[in-house]
């Protein structure tokens, strides 16, 4: 379970990024958060994965307070936790299949439980057949699909896509879309931050609304909260 309450946080330049944001996000849920540049979705995603920790109230990830945990359980906290970026992060130089082996050789992962996981999510993103290639080898999509797959390696209970399709056709972004919520169907948590209105309203899920760092909306059956850019 993912957990806001009434978090406030200010950076040190001081810039107000949240205003009271309280949230819940239930296990095996799919929830989209949405909101114009600046509402606050990425300090939200960071406040998840212990980037930056609130200046009031409480953040709750998987059984951990953010704003109370010693840093060095902050490893363990990420590790059930995965992420998916709208540049990929893919290692240039590496095989596909060892952009998803590292992610699990840096938690410790054993040789043969890599082994046995990298092909299974290679299979399940539909990339087996081209684990030896390099990123500049594959599509924009295709490597999504390597991070996805990355991210899901490690098996974590959410997975975090902030702008997954930002650099991809609609074809594409329908596939990774597609991807995810194939993920989620095997229990995994999964948000997505996202801008894009058109698969907001394909798929139908929870859709969470920021603006000026606060909860507008909260829609649990899909549609694409209307924000107002002329007040912002």
């Amino acid at each position: 379970m993912v957990r806001m309450t009434d978090v406030y946080l200010t950076y040190p330049n001081g810039t107000r990024s949240l205003k009271g944001v309280t949230l819940r996000i239930e296990d095996g849920e799919f929830v989209f958060l949405v909101g114009p540049s600046g509402a606050g979705k990425s300090t939200i995603s960071k406040l998840f994965t212990c980037e930056v920790r609130p200046g009031e109230g409480t953040v709750e990830v998987n059984g951990f307070n953010t704003g109370t945990i010693k840093n060095s359980m902050i490893p363990q906290l990420r590790r059930t936790v995965g992420a998916v970026f709208q540049d990929f992060r893919l290692i240039e130089n590496r095989s596909v299949y060892e952009n998803v082996a590292f992610a699990m050789r840096v938690t410790g992962k054993p040789a043969s439980e890599i082994k046995k996981r990298v092909p299974y999510v290679l299979n399940l993103v539909g990339l087996a057949h081209k684990a030896r290639r390099r990123p500049g080898e594959l599509s924009g999509g295709e490597q999504q699909r390597v991070a996805i797959a990355r991210a899901f390696s490690n098996n974590p209970k959410f997975l975090i896509a902030d702008e997954p399709t930002g650099n991809l056709d609609p074809e594409r972004s329908l596939e990774i879309m597609t991807l995810l919520e194939r993920i989620n169907s095997h229990g995994v948590t999964v948000m997505v931050i996202t801008h894009a209105k058109e698969l907001v309203n394909r798929f139908e899920k929870r859709v969470i609304a920021l603006e000026n760092g606060r909860v507008v909306s909260d829609m649990q059956r899909g549609g694409y909260y209307q924000y107002d850019e002329t007040r912002l």
